[in-house]
Order: structure tokens, then sequence, then C-alpha cells
């Protein structure tokens, strides 16, 4: 119903564009002198308040109706649906939701007083929603009407539509920022808020400088179970683990595209080779993961096998017999997929960066008698140095963020052992986040508010390394004629 109501917003609002620079059109016209503003401008300040209240209440109440009618029907349930408890009352009230709106209810059988209470709450829920329903869509149109004809009355050859128009687009560009900035505030705020009631269990020494990972803690007072280890330091070896192997293999092969794209390649070439590096940037993690997990990872440990055969009974026995155990969970698979993902990021912005290098310079170096791979080497590189590190310390803050690959490649119950072998399983900081908060969660145990310690954690982490990034490139930036 609301979607249709917005769309005959759209409607009327269009109609009163051509209703109101009609008028502004004639009002010149008979004034005999040029407007202040533009028939269309004057003709965009009436559409846009026919448009944006009534398209505010609207936004309302499709956010706002359900909660509404919910509190409507808990505030008038039957006697017998008002003496339940809480958690029965909340199932009850959502099969009369599920009933009203025509969908699958719960499998909670109600008989007796409580049968007879729900059909006559349900009653009650449908005339609620027409009252939500209905009764909203008719004040959204009193209200574009009622806009329409304020604005309509103030067109004038001497009205400055054009001035109060802009002011609307100011307030949406500051209502934007507003809601950017306290996004990331919400975000910072909640991170911050549980991790301080994590910190006031686990102590943030024994968090950041502990070398046992084990967040498995007993339910019960009376229940046998571990207590709990949280020292994140396995973890953080093994993000950088991970991300050190991806950058292996994305910085050198992401570098080396973008300079054979800026300075080799032909416009033809380029035309076709970059969009088709690209393409690699449009591929959702979770198929790179699966990737790394049923082909990468098996290929690797296969690898790893044979070689390991062959060395068994030999001076390398140990060696053989470790590699021969290796399994395709390791954390060089999900290390050279996630260096697979980061390429065509490294190779867009070092391939900007190099186009950015004024071509003076290169023509300055080829008439000192420099070949093409010295003017590469000597001059294009370290012009574009700080913008290449900048690009490179941006790909690790996006390897050290990336969750499906390392998930799906080492599982959710990775090891969380400490080490530096790229043929072992490790875990990270994100899948663990992940792990502890799937399934069914209870925000006072420090398992589950172990995740927020770990999010905040990683959100300094990857705000350190942006802010670097941009200080290399603010600072080491050279202005060329």
């Amino acid at each position: 119903m609301f979607w249709i109501a917005i769309l005959g917003l759209f409607l009327f609002s269009a109609a009163a564009f051509g209703l109101a620079r009609r008028k502004a059109s004639d009002a010149a016209r008979a004034a005999g002198r040029r407007p202040n503003s533009l028939p269309g401008q004057q003709a965009g300040y009436v559409a846009l308040w026919a448009f944006t209240p009534a398209l505010i209440l609207l936004a309302c109440l499709i956010v706002f109706s359900g909660r509404i009618e919910t509190g409507l029907i808990e505030a008038n349930l039957p006697g017998a649906a008002a003496a339940l408890e809480a958690d029965q009352k909340a199932l009850f009230v959502g099969d009369v939701h599920a009933i009203a709106e025509g969908r699958p209810t719960s499998a909670a059988t109600w008989s007796g007083p409580l049968a007879t209470a729900r059909a006559a709450a349900v009653d009650k829920a449908r005339d609620y929603e027409l009252l939500t329903g209905w009764g909203g869509v008719i004040l959204a149109g009193l209200v574009a009407v009622a806009g329409f004809l304020l604005a309509l009355r103030r067109l004038s050859p001497d009205f400055t539509a054009r001035r109060h128009a802009e002011g609307w687009i100011h307030g949406l560009l500051i209502t934007c920022s507003a809601l950017a900035v306290l996004t990331t505030v919400g975000i910072i705020a909640s991170l911050l808020f549980e991790s301080v009631r994590f910190f006031q269990v686990v102590s943030p020494v024994d968090f950041l400088t502990g070398l046992h990972w084990s967040p498995q803690t007993a339910l019960r007072e009376d229940q046998a179970g571990s207590a709990g280890a949280f020292g994140a330091v396995p973890l953080f070896v093994g993000t950088l683990l991970i991300m050190t192997i991806a950058m292996v293999v994305a910085a050198p092969i992401g570098l080396y595209a973008a300079i054979y794209l800026s300075e080799y390649a032909g416009p033809r070439l380029r035309a076709w080779v970059k969009p088709v590096l690209e393409i690699l940037a449009g591929i959702p993690t979770v198929v790179f993961g699966v990737f790394a997990a049923l082909t990468v990872g098996p290929a690797f440990a296969a690898f790893f096998k044979w070689i390991g055969g062959n060395l068994v009974g030999g001076p390398l026995d140990g060696v053989g017999q470790y590699l021969v155990q290796v399994q395709p969970n390791m954390a060089l698979a999900a290390g050279v997929v996630m260096g697979v993902m980061l390429i065509p990021f490294i190779s867009s912005l070092s391939d900007d960066i190099l186009n950015a290098v004024p071509q003076s310079l290169r023509d300055g170096s080829y008439a000192m008698g420099a070949t093409k791979s010295e003017t590469v080497k000597k001059v294009v590189l370290p012009a574009a140095l700080p913008g290449v590190a900048g690009a490179f310390i941006l790909a690790v803050s996006r390897a050290i963020g990336e969750t499906m690959i390392v998930l799906l490649a080492l599982g959710s119950g990775g090891g969380t052992n400490l080490t530096f072998n790229p043929l072992d399983a490790v875990s990270t900081v994100t899948v663990q986040i992940v792990s502890l908060l799937t399934g069914d969660l209870e925000f006072d145990r420090p398992t589950t508010m172990a995740a927020f310690g770990l999010g905040l954690t990683l959100f300094v982490v990857t705000l350190t390394l942006n802010i670097i990034a941009l200080r290399i490139v603010q600072a080491y930036r050279e202005q060329y004629d």
C-alpha cells in the first residue's frame, strides 16, 4: 500500500511541477518583465514542497507502522492473553500478526479462552492495519496537497525560487553528512560499550598478550567446563600470516600489471586488458572463498603430499612425514586466493597514480638519453612511490578485514594455534568474530562479548593503517608544473 502511495506521490509531484511552471510563465508574461527565477526553478520549488514532506511521512510509516500496530495490539489484549508471561505474550502477538497478514503462524497451539482471545485480537489487528495503512496514506495525501498549495501561493515574478530550492538541497546534503557521521559514532559507541564490559571481565593485558585462545566457558556455575582463555595473540598472528601471504602475491603482480598498462600497453590493448583485469574486483568474496576451499586448498595439499611422499625414507624423512599429513585448510591457500582478490585493487590504484605523473618528466628523461625501462625505474616510480605505498597500505587494511575467504578456506573452527607456518591451519580475528556471534547469543557472557573486543581491536588497526596511508600520500605528495 505504501509503495503504491509513493508512486502516486511521484505522479502528483510531476503534475504539481507542470501546473506551477504554467502559472509562473503566465505570471511573468502578465508582469511584462523577466522574473527573478526561471519558471522551471519556481516549479521545482513547488514540486519539492508537494513531494518531500509527504515522502518523509510515508517513510516513517513504513518503518514504524509495524511497531505501532504491535503496541496497539499489546495494549488492547483480551484478559486471557494479557495474563500471559512476556515470552508467551510475544509469541501470541506474533501469531496474531501472522494471521492478520495471511502468513504462517508458529507451532504454538492456543485453545480455550486463548483461542477466543486470538480471534478477537486478529480482528483488532486488521482494524489497526487499516488505520495505519489507509490513515497514513490519506494523511500523506493531505500533507502533499497542503505543501503544494502553500508553495503555489508564493509564486510571483519577484520570488527567489532558486535560493529556496537550493536550501532544500543544502538541507539534504547536511542530513546525509550527519547520518554518515552519526552512523560512524554509533558503531564506535556500540563497540566501546560492549568492549568495556568485556574488559571488565577479562584483563586487556591478558587479551592483548595471551598466547592461548579458547573462549568456551561454562554456562552455569554447577556445569563442568572450560574457564575460557582469551589470549588473542594467535588470532593476530594468523591474521598477519594470511595478510602477508596475500600481499606477497598481490603487491608485485598488481604493481607490474599497473606499470605495463600505464607505460607499455598501447591504447587498444589497454582498453581490453584493464577491464578484464578489473573483472576480478566484481567477483563476490564468497566465490573466492569457495574457490579456495574446493580447488586451491586440495590442490596445494595434493602437491605438498606428493613432495612429502618423495622425501619419506630419505634424509628429510621428518619433513616428508609432515608434508604427507598436510590438510587442505591451510593458511597458504587462503592467503594466495586473497592475494588474487587484491590484484585489481592494487593495479587499479597504482595505474591511476602512475598515469598522474606528468608526461613532461618522461619527456625530460628521454631527452637525457634514458630508455623506457630506465625512465620507469628512476623517474616514474619514484614520483609515484607515495601513492603506490598508500595503495599497498589500503590493500593491507582490506586484507586484514576480509572474512569470507578465510572462513570458507579454513572453516569457522580453524586452528587457533600460534604458528607462522603457512601450511598449518590458523584462525583470524574476523573468523573468530563470526564464530562467536553465530547461534544462540547471550550478551552477558565473556564468550560473546569477546567478539566486540576483537572488533574494537580490528577497528583500531584498520583505522590506523588508513590514517598512515593518507599521511604518506599527503606528506610526500609532490606538485609538478
